[in-house]
């Protein structure tokens, strides 16, 4: 054999290598990804049932073990009456009442920190072994350092509802799912970055309006966190007319007028159906033109189920508007708002194609 033929062979054993390693990688991706959507949607019940407050005290490590028996459930329920929210809202509850409340929350808080585990230990499993491609490194490290800013946060919010409120900060709330939903969107992307493609990346104008198109979904999920902050969802119950008119009055009570894009309940809710509307219309737009300009393509096929996804989560967004945002489908549009998310990260990867083999980038290809 020549030097030539071994080398080939090298490569070639290196790449099947890699394949399978990244195979391996995805999978574990694709789990984290699993368990990310399941904590946003717990979030969004623990929400709108009420209980985000239930738990006063931020334990990362004690606070895992639940109360155990009738004295620390006691004591815990003596912590939670001394909050605004028990005096204002829930006076008179029960132990029992109580005991429903803080399961949603605890359970919510489980499944983050069993998260940072799911990513902590197979990423240090798969960098000690030489299973972790060199440019996946600080993008993991990237990701299980805004895992833990996201605990923080996550505490921060619930911080504002425990003084003077009697829930938390619209601002926080919006901050602390918006966290979520970046942490969410960067495994997507290292994880369809890791895929196999059988069709070459697209040009570089496709690739660009499939990236700000992620950036207005992202757009729309703060503001969909401002409206449910601020629980605007349960009024102006009416579709396509808002208080009676296409553009309602009285949008700008609050001085100064910025102020009212954050905490006016009217002028949120507002924002959000425009937004949508825009979103909506983009998302037209793109699968128009990327099945102009590339058509037949995967890109394309892509572009026109993601305008498609859009219109099924608007129809889910309007439908629970009408019906004053039951819990059922309050639930289904957050989980769906993931769905777009992640459909539409995974669009833009694709667009880009997988990332190179490091043999490909020895090689000089």
């Amino acid at each position: 054999m020549t030097d030539q033929t071994i080398s080939a062979g090298a490569i070639s054993l290196i790449q099947d290598r890699e394949a399978r390693n990244r195979q391996y990688v995805r999978i574990w991706l694709y789990l984290v990804l699993i368990v990310l959507a399941t904590i946003v949607i717990v979030g969004g019940a623990t929400r709108m049932t009420g209980s985000g407050l239930s738990i006063t005290e931020w334990k990362p490590i004690h606070g895992i073990i639940p109360p155990l028996g009738h004295d620390q459930w006691i004591e815990e329920f003596d912590k939670y009456r001394q909050i605004p929210q028990y005096e204002r809202l829930n006076k008179g509850m029960s132990l029992s009442e109580f005991r429903q409340i803080f399961w949603w929350e605890w359970a919510h808080r489980f499944l983050a920190r069993s998260v940072g585990f799911l990513v902590a230990l197979p990423l240090a499993f798969f960098w000690l072994t030489g299973r972790l491609e060199r440019r996946l490194k600080p993008r993991m490290v990237g990701i299980l350092a805004l895992g833990a800013l996201q605990g923080a946060v996550g505490w921060w919010m619930v911080a504002s509802g425990l003084v003077d409120r009697v829930d938390v900060s619209q601002y926080r709330l919006a901050t602390h799912l918006t966290l979520a939903c970046i942490i969410f969107a960067a495994v997507m992307y290292v994880a369809r970055g890791l895929a196999v493609y059988s069709e070459a990346p697209a040009e570089r104008a496709i690739q660009r309006f499939a990236g700000w198109f992620v950036v207005l979904v992202f757009i729309q999920i703060y503001l969909g966190a401002l409206v449910a902050g601020l629980d605007a969802g349960l009024s102006y119950n009416t579709w396509p007319l808002m208080d009676g008119s296409m553009v309602p009055g009285d949008l700008f009570p609050i001085q100064p007028i910025w102020h009212n894009f954050f905490e006016n309940p009217k002028t949120v809710q507002f924002v959000h159906r425009c937004f949508a509307y825009f979103v909506f219309l983009v998302a037209i737009w793109q699968a128009v033109s990327v099945s102009r300009s590339a058509p037949g393509t995967t890109h394309a096929r892509r572009a026109v189920l993601l305008a498609v996804i859009v219109a099924l989560q608007a129809a889910i967004g309007i439908t629970t508007l009408l019906m004053m945002v039951p819990i059922g489908l309050g639930l289904l549009h957050q989980g769906f708002a993931i769905v777009l998310l992640g459909f539409s990260v995974a669009h833009w990867r694709a667009t880009k194609g997988s990332y190179p083999h490091e043999t490909e980038v020895i090689a000089g290809r």
